[in-house]
Protein backbone atom coordinates (compact mmCIF):
# COMPACT_ATOMS: atom_id res chain seq x y z
CA UNK A 1 0.00 0.00 0.00
CA UNK A 2 2.79 2.35 0.85
CA UNK A 3 4.65 1.50 -2.36
CA UNK A 4 1.56 2.30 -4.45
CA UNK A 5 1.25 5.76 -2.91
CA UNK A 6 4.86 6.57 -3.70
CA UNK A 7 4.36 5.60 -7.36
CA UNK A 8 1.24 7.72 -7.58
CA UNK A 9 3.04 10.74 -6.19
CA UNK A 10 5.95 10.31 -8.63
CA UNK A 11 3.61 9.97 -11.56
CA UNK A 12 1.82 13.19 -10.56
CA UNK A 13 5.14 15.05 -10.39
CA UNK A 14 6.06 13.88 -13.90
CA UNK A 15 2.67 14.94 -15.31
CA UNK A 16 2.84 18.37 -13.68
CA UNK A 17 6.38 18.93 -14.95
CA UNK A 18 5.45 18.03 -18.50
CA UNK A 19 2.44 20.37 -18.32
CA UNK A 20 4.63 23.21 -17.10
CA UNK A 21 7.08 22.71 -19.91
CA UNK A 22 4.25 22.68 -22.47
CA UNK A 23 2.68 25.83 -21.00
CA UNK A 24 5.99 27.69 -20.96
CA UNK A 25 6.66 26.72 -24.57
CA UNK A 26 3.21 27.89 -25.59
CA UNK A 27 3.62 31.20 -23.75
CA UNK A 28 6.94 31.86 -25.52
CA UNK A 29 5.34 31.09 -28.85
CA UNK A 30 2.40 33.44 -28.20
CA UNK A 31 4.65 36.41 -27.28
CA UNK A 32 7.00 36.11 -30.32
CA UNK A 33 6.68 39.06 -32.82
CA UNK A 34 5.42 38.19 -36.35
CA UNK A 35 7.79 39.11 -39.21
CA UNK A 36 7.40 42.76 -40.43
CA UNK A 37 5.49 43.09 -43.73
CA UNK A 38 7.42 44.61 -46.66
CA UNK A 39 7.23 48.43 -47.01
CA UNK A 40 4.39 49.57 -49.29
CA UNK A 41 5.46 51.53 -52.36
CA UNK A 42 4.54 55.23 -52.20
CA UNK A 43 2.76 56.46 -55.34
CA UNK A 44 4.56 59.39 -56.99
CA UNK A 45 4.78 61.17 -60.33
CA UNK A 46 8.23 61.32 -61.88
CA UNK A 47 9.81 62.83 -64.99
CA UNK A 48 13.24 62.69 -66.62
CA UNK A 49 15.95 65.34 -66.50
CA UNK A 50 16.15 66.94 -69.95
CA UNK A 51 19.10 68.61 -71.67
CA UNK A 52 18.90 71.43 -74.23
CA UNK A 53 19.49 75.10 -74.94
CA UNK A 54 18.03 77.13 -72.07
CA UNK A 55 17.49 80.91 -72.35
CA UNK A 56 18.64 82.97 -69.37
CA UNK A 57 16.38 85.91 -68.57
CA UNK A 58 16.59 88.90 -66.27
CA UNK A 59 13.09 89.76 -65.15
CA UNK A 60 11.57 93.03 -64.01
CA UNK A 61 8.29 94.91 -63.84
CA UNK A 62 7.59 97.78 -66.20
CA UNK A 63 4.98 100.15 -67.56
CA UNK A 64 4.04 100.53 -71.21
CA UNK A 65 4.55 104.04 -72.58
CA UNK A 66 3.23 105.49 -75.84
CA UNK A 67 5.89 106.18 -78.46
CA UNK A 68 4.29 109.59 -79.18
CA UNK A 69 1.24 111.35 -77.73
CA UNK A 70 -0.18 114.48 -79.36
CA UNK A 71 -3.08 116.74 -78.39
CA UNK A 72 -4.64 117.89 -81.66
CA UNK A 73 -5.28 121.62 -81.24
CA UNK A 74 -6.44 124.28 -83.66
CA UNK A 75 -4.13 127.10 -84.70
CA UNK A 76 -7.04 129.31 -85.71
CA UNK A 77 -10.45 130.21 -84.35
CA UNK A 78 -13.54 128.88 -86.09
CA UNK A 79 -16.67 126.81 -85.94
CA UNK A 80 -16.39 123.01 -86.23
CA UNK A 81 -18.51 121.94 -89.22
CA UNK A 82 -17.48 118.28 -89.41
CA UNK A 83 -15.98 115.55 -87.25
CA UNK A 84 -14.21 113.05 -89.51
CA UNK A 85 -13.14 110.36 -87.02
CA UNK A 86 -14.66 107.84 -84.61
CA UNK A 87 -13.39 107.68 -81.06
CA UNK A 88 -10.88 104.84 -80.71
CA UNK A 89 -10.23 104.75 -84.46
CA UNK A 90 -6.79 104.01 -85.86
CA UNK A 91 -5.56 106.89 -88.01
CA UNK A 92 -2.53 107.62 -90.17
CA UNK A 93 -0.47 110.79 -90.20
CA UNK A 94 -2.31 113.41 -92.28
CA UNK A 95 -5.78 111.87 -91.91
CA UNK A 96 -8.57 114.45 -91.55
CA UNK A 97 -9.98 114.59 -88.04
CA UNK A 98 -12.22 117.68 -88.18
CA UNK A 99 -13.13 120.56 -90.48
CA UNK A 100 -13.37 124.19 -89.39
CA UNK A 101 -15.66 126.47 -91.41
CA UNK A 102 -13.31 127.68 -94.23
CA UNK A 103 -15.57 130.39 -95.70
CA UNK A 104 -14.18 133.39 -93.75
CA UNK A 105 -10.66 132.48 -94.86
CA UNK A 106 -11.70 131.82 -98.44
CA UNK A 107 -13.37 135.27 -98.56
CA UNK A 108 -10.24 136.86 -97.20
CA UNK A 109 -8.15 135.18 -99.88
CA UNK A 110 -10.51 136.45 -102.59
CA UNK A 111 -10.21 140.00 -101.26
CA UNK A 112 -6.43 139.80 -101.06
CA UNK A 113 -6.29 138.35 -104.57
CA UNK A 114 -8.30 141.32 -105.85
CA UNK A 115 -5.90 143.72 -104.17
CA UNK A 116 -3.02 141.88 -105.77
CA UNK A 117 -4.58 142.13 -109.22
CA UNK A 118 -5.19 145.86 -108.74
CA UNK A 119 -1.66 146.54 -107.58
CA UNK A 120 -0.24 144.46 -110.41
CA UNK A 121 -2.18 146.61 -112.91
CA UNK A 122 -0.87 149.78 -111.29
CA UNK A 123 2.64 148.36 -111.35
CA UNK A 124 2.31 147.53 -115.03
CA UNK A 125 1.19 151.10 -115.77
CA UNK A 126 4.01 152.53 -113.67
CA UNK A 127 6.55 150.37 -115.50
CA UNK A 128 5.22 151.65 -118.85
CA UNK A 129 5.42 155.26 -117.64
CA UNK A 130 8.96 154.67 -116.44
CA UNK A 131 9.95 153.29 -119.85
CA UNK A 132 8.53 156.33 -121.66
CA UNK A 133 10.10 158.77 -119.20
CA UNK A 134 13.45 157.09 -119.62
CA UNK A 135 13.24 157.34 -123.40
CA UNK A 136 12.28 161.04 -123.21
CA UNK A 137 15.01 161.72 -120.71
CA UNK A 138 17.60 160.10 -122.98
CA UNK A 139 16.50 162.52 -125.75
CA UNK A 140 16.44 165.53 -123.43
CA UNK A 141 12.66 165.92 -123.44
CA UNK A 142 12.16 164.87 -119.77
CA UNK A 143 13.88 166.03 -116.63
CA UNK A 144 15.90 163.72 -114.42
CA UNK A 145 13.48 164.46 -111.58
CA UNK A 146 10.59 163.03 -113.59
CA UNK A 147 12.52 159.84 -114.34
CA UNK A 148 13.48 159.38 -110.69
CA UNK A 149 9.87 159.89 -109.55
CA UNK A 150 8.71 157.18 -111.98
CA UNK A 151 11.42 154.86 -110.74
CA UNK A 152 10.35 155.42 -107.11
CA UNK A 153 6.69 154.86 -107.94
CA UNK A 154 7.50 151.65 -109.80
CA UNK A 155 9.62 150.33 -106.91
CA UNK A 156 6.85 151.16 -104.42
CA UNK A 157 4.27 149.26 -106.47
CA UNK A 158 6.62 146.29 -106.84
CA UNK A 159 6.90 146.09 -103.05
CA UNK A 160 3.15 146.46 -102.73
CA UNK A 161 2.65 143.48 -105.06
CA UNK A 162 5.10 141.44 -102.97
CA UNK A 163 3.23 142.39 -99.79
CA UNK A 164 -0.08 141.41 -101.41
CA UNK A 165 1.33 138.01 -102.37
CA UNK A 166 2.66 137.48 -98.84
CA UNK A 167 -0.77 138.24 -97.41
CA UNK A 168 -2.32 135.71 -99.79
CA UNK A 169 0.25 133.08 -98.80
CA UNK A 170 -0.52 133.74 -95.13
CA UNK A 171 -4.25 133.50 -95.79
CA UNK A 172 -3.74 130.18 -97.60
CA UNK A 173 -1.86 128.88 -94.58
CA UNK A 174 -4.75 129.97 -92.38
CA UNK A 175 -7.15 128.24 -94.77
CA UNK A 176 -5.08 125.06 -94.47
CA UNK A 177 -5.47 125.24 -90.69
CA UNK A 178 -9.22 124.76 -91.15
CA UNK A 179 -8.40 121.07 -91.75
CA UNK A 180 -7.44 119.49 -88.45
CA UNK A 181 -5.37 116.42 -89.31
CA UNK A 182 -3.53 113.79 -87.29
CA UNK A 183 0.16 114.68 -86.88
CA UNK A 184 1.14 111.06 -86.15
CA UNK A 185 -0.14 107.55 -86.83
CA UNK A 186 -1.99 106.18 -83.83
CA UNK A 187 -5.31 105.70 -82.08
CA UNK A 188 -7.74 108.50 -81.28
CA UNK A 189 -9.08 108.97 -77.79
CA UNK A 190 -12.23 110.66 -76.47
CA UNK A 191 -13.48 113.62 -78.55
CA UNK A 192 -13.26 116.88 -76.58
CA UNK A 193 -15.48 119.11 -78.76
CA UNK A 194 -18.65 118.62 -80.79
CA UNK A 195 -19.81 119.80 -84.19
CA UNK A 196 -21.12 123.39 -84.11
CA UNK A 197 -18.88 124.58 -81.31
CA UNK A 198 -16.21 127.20 -81.83
CA UNK A 199 -12.65 125.97 -81.32
CA UNK A 200 -9.84 128.29 -80.20
CA UNK A 201 -6.05 127.98 -80.25
CA UNK A 202 -6.06 128.49 -76.47
CA UNK A 203 -8.35 125.51 -75.73
CA UNK A 204 -6.38 123.31 -73.30
CA UNK A 205 -8.11 120.06 -74.25
CA UNK A 206 -7.98 120.60 -77.99
CA UNK A 207 -9.98 118.35 -80.30
CA UNK A 208 -8.69 114.89 -79.36
CA UNK A 209 -5.57 113.09 -78.14
CA UNK A 210 -3.86 110.81 -80.67
CA UNK A 211 -1.58 108.15 -79.18
CA UNK A 212 0.96 106.26 -81.25
CA UNK A 213 1.06 102.58 -80.27
CA UNK A 214 2.94 101.10 -83.23
CA UNK A 215 5.73 100.86 -82.21
CA UNK A 216 5.38 101.26 -78.46
CA UNK A 217 7.84 101.57 -75.58
CA UNK A 218 8.28 99.75 -72.29
CA UNK A 219 10.08 101.20 -69.28
CA UNK A 220 11.17 98.62 -66.69
CA UNK A 221 13.71 98.32 -63.89
CA UNK A 222 16.32 95.77 -62.89
CA UNK A 223 18.68 95.60 -59.88
CA UNK A 224 21.84 97.64 -60.29
CA UNK A 225 23.92 94.49 -59.69
CA UNK A 226 22.80 93.25 -63.14
CA UNK A 227 24.12 96.35 -64.93
CA UNK A 228 27.65 95.05 -65.76
CA UNK A 229 26.24 91.88 -67.30
CA UNK A 230 23.71 93.87 -69.33
CA UNK A 231 26.37 96.23 -70.63
CA UNK A 232 28.62 93.32 -71.54
CA UNK A 233 25.88 91.63 -73.56
CA UNK A 234 24.78 94.91 -75.19
CA UNK A 235 28.31 95.32 -76.54
CA UNK A 236 27.80 92.06 -78.46
CA UNK A 237 24.54 93.11 -80.11
CA UNK A 238 20.87 93.91 -79.62
CA UNK A 239 19.19 92.18 -76.67
CA UNK A 240 15.76 90.63 -77.12
CA UNK A 241 13.08 91.71 -74.67
CA UNK A 242 9.77 89.91 -74.10
CA UNK A 243 6.68 91.41 -72.47
CA UNK A 244 4.40 89.11 -70.48
CA UNK A 245 1.07 89.70 -68.75
CA UNK A 246 1.06 90.46 -65.03
CA UNK A 247 0.47 86.80 -64.14
CA UNK A 248 3.30 85.78 -66.48
CA UNK A 249 1.13 83.33 -68.42
CA UNK A 250 0.58 85.26 -71.68
CA UNK A 251 3.29 86.48 -74.00
CA UNK A 252 2.21 89.93 -75.19
CA UNK A 253 4.96 90.88 -77.63
CA UNK A 254 8.64 90.52 -78.43
CA UNK A 255 10.90 93.51 -78.99
CA UNK A 256 14.41 94.84 -78.45
CA UNK A 257 16.26 96.77 -75.77
CA UNK A 258 16.82 100.39 -76.78
CA UNK A 259 18.81 101.88 -73.93
CA UNK A 260 19.88 101.76 -70.31
CA UNK A 261 19.23 104.93 -68.34
CA UNK A 262 22.24 107.10 -67.55
CA UNK A 263 21.83 106.93 -63.78
CA UNK A 264 20.91 104.51 -61.00
CA UNK A 265 18.05 105.25 -58.62
CA UNK A 266 19.82 105.42 -55.26
CA UNK A 267 16.59 105.04 -53.27
CA UNK A 268 15.77 101.65 -54.82
CA UNK A 269 19.13 100.45 -56.11
CA UNK A 270 17.69 99.84 -59.57
CA UNK A 271 18.42 100.97 -63.10
CA UNK A 272 15.73 101.82 -65.65
CA UNK A 273 15.74 100.33 -69.13
CA UNK A 274 13.69 101.12 -72.24
CA UNK A 275 12.60 98.58 -74.83
CA UNK A 276 10.71 98.95 -78.10
CA UNK A 277 7.99 96.61 -79.37
CA UNK A 278 6.29 96.53 -82.81
CA UNK A 279 2.91 95.91 -81.09
CA UNK A 280 1.18 94.84 -84.30
CA UNK A 281 -1.52 92.99 -82.32
CA UNK A 282 -2.09 96.01 -80.00
CA UNK A 283 -1.70 93.83 -76.90
CA UNK A 284 0.46 96.48 -75.27
CA UNK A 285 -1.46 99.59 -74.21
CA UNK A 286 -0.13 102.83 -72.73
CA UNK A 287 -0.08 102.66 -68.94
CA UNK A 288 -0.31 98.84 -68.82
CA UNK A 289 1.74 97.14 -66.09
CA UNK A 290 3.62 94.13 -67.49
CA UNK A 291 6.42 91.73 -66.68
CA UNK A 292 9.55 92.23 -68.76
CA UNK A 293 12.04 89.48 -69.56
CA UNK A 294 15.44 90.51 -70.93
CA UNK A 295 17.24 87.66 -72.74
CA UNK A 296 20.78 87.95 -71.44
CA UNK A 297 22.28 84.60 -72.51
CA UNK A 298 21.51 81.04 -73.71
CA UNK A 299 22.85 78.04 -71.76
CA UNK A 300 23.96 75.29 -74.14
CA UNK A 301 22.96 71.74 -73.10
CA UNK A 302 21.43 73.03 -69.89
CA UNK A 303 19.77 70.52 -67.56
CA UNK A 304 16.17 71.29 -66.65
CA UNK A 305 13.49 69.65 -64.53
CA UNK A 306 9.99 70.59 -63.49
CA UNK A 307 10.16 73.32 -60.85
CA UNK A 308 7.89 71.24 -58.60
CA UNK A 309 10.68 68.65 -58.26
CA UNK A 310 12.86 71.08 -56.30
CA UNK A 311 12.31 70.92 -52.54
CA UNK A 312 13.78 73.14 -49.85
CA UNK A 313 15.46 71.78 -46.74
CA UNK A 314 17.71 73.06 -43.95
CA UNK A 315 20.75 72.41 -46.15
CA UNK A 316 19.32 74.00 -49.29
CA UNK A 317 17.58 72.70 -52.41
CA UNK A 318 17.22 68.98 -53.13
CA UNK A 319 15.34 66.52 -55.32
CA UNK A 320 14.39 62.86 -55.06
CA UNK A 321 16.04 60.77 -57.79
CA UNK A 322 14.35 57.46 -58.62
CA UNK A 323 16.82 54.56 -58.68
CA UNK A 324 16.49 51.56 -61.00
CA UNK A 325 15.44 49.38 -58.03
CA UNK A 326 12.36 51.58 -57.39
CA UNK A 327 13.72 53.44 -54.37
CA UNK A 328 14.56 57.14 -54.16
CA UNK A 329 17.74 58.95 -53.27
CA UNK A 330 17.80 62.48 -51.83
CA UNK A 331 20.05 64.59 -54.06
CA UNK A 332 21.22 68.13 -53.16
CA UNK A 333 21.04 70.37 -56.24
CA UNK A 334 22.13 73.86 -57.27
CA UNK A 335 19.40 75.82 -59.04
CA UNK A 336 20.49 78.50 -61.55
CA UNK A 337 17.01 79.85 -62.31
CA UNK A 338 13.34 78.91 -62.28
CA UNK A 339 11.42 80.15 -65.29
CA UNK A 340 7.90 79.28 -66.44
CA UNK A 341 7.69 76.11 -64.36
CA UNK A 342 11.16 74.78 -65.31
CA UNK A 343 14.21 74.79 -63.08
CA UNK A 344 17.70 75.07 -64.59
CA UNK A 345 20.08 72.88 -62.56
CA UNK A 346 23.79 73.64 -62.32
CA UNK A 347 24.72 70.53 -60.35
CA UNK A 348 23.24 67.51 -58.59
CA UNK A 349 21.57 65.58 -61.42
CA UNK A 350 22.46 64.21 -64.85
CA UNK A 351 20.59 64.10 -68.14
CA UNK A 352 17.93 61.37 -68.45
CA UNK A 353 17.86 60.65 -64.72
CA UNK A 354 14.35 60.40 -63.29
CA UNK A 355 13.25 62.69 -60.47
CA UNK A 356 10.03 62.88 -58.48
CA UNK A 357 7.94 65.91 -59.46
CA UNK A 358 4.86 65.26 -57.31
CA UNK A 359 4.15 63.29 -54.13
CA UNK A 360 7.35 64.09 -52.21
CA UNK A 361 5.60 64.92 -48.94
CA UNK A 362 5.71 61.24 -47.80
CA UNK A 363 9.20 60.45 -49.05
CA UNK A 364 12.51 60.10 -47.31
CA UNK A 365 15.87 58.86 -48.50
CA UNK A 366 15.50 55.19 -49.50
CA UNK A 367 11.70 55.12 -49.73
CA UNK A 368 10.21 52.68 -52.23
CA UNK A 369 8.01 54.36 -54.82
CA UNK A 370 5.51 53.45 -57.49
CA UNK A 371 5.44 55.73 -60.53
CA UNK A 372 1.98 56.78 -61.64
CA UNK A 373 0.98 57.50 -65.21
CA UNK A 374 -2.08 58.70 -67.13
CA UNK A 375 -5.31 59.14 -65.16
CA UNK A 376 -3.74 57.89 -61.97
CA UNK A 377 -1.09 60.59 -62.21
CA UNK A 378 -3.73 63.24 -62.83
CA UNK A 379 -5.73 62.16 -59.78
CA UNK A 380 -2.57 62.19 -57.69
CA UNK A 381 -1.84 65.75 -58.78
CA UNK A 382 -5.32 66.85 -57.77
CA UNK A 383 -5.00 65.14 -54.40
CA UNK A 384 -1.61 66.74 -53.84
CA UNK A 385 -3.00 70.16 -54.68
CA UNK A 386 -5.82 69.68 -52.16
CA UNK A 387 -3.41 68.64 -49.42
CA UNK A 388 -1.17 71.63 -50.07
CA UNK A 389 -4.16 73.93 -49.84
CA UNK A 390 -5.06 72.61 -46.36
CA UNK A 391 -3.27 74.71 -43.72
Amino acid sequence: MRRTSVLAIALSIVVLGAGGIWYAARARHSTAQPPAPPQAAIPVIAAPVTAGDVPIYLRGVGTVSAYNTDIVRSQIQGQITRIAFIEGQSVKAGDLLAQIDPRPYQAQIEQLTANLDRDKAQLKNAQANLARATQLGDKGYATQQLVENQQAQTAELENTVKADQAQIDQANIQLGYTRLTSPIPGVTGVRRIDVGNVIHPTDANGLVVVTQIEPISLLFTLPEAELPQIQQQMAKGTLKTIAFSQDGKMKLDEGRLLLVDNEIAQATGTVQLKAEFPNAAHRLWPGLLVNAALLIDTRKDGLTIAASAVQQGPNGSYVYEVRPDGTVELRPVTVAQIDHGRALIDSGVKANETVVIDGQYRLQDGSRVQQLHGKAAEQARLQSAVQEAIP
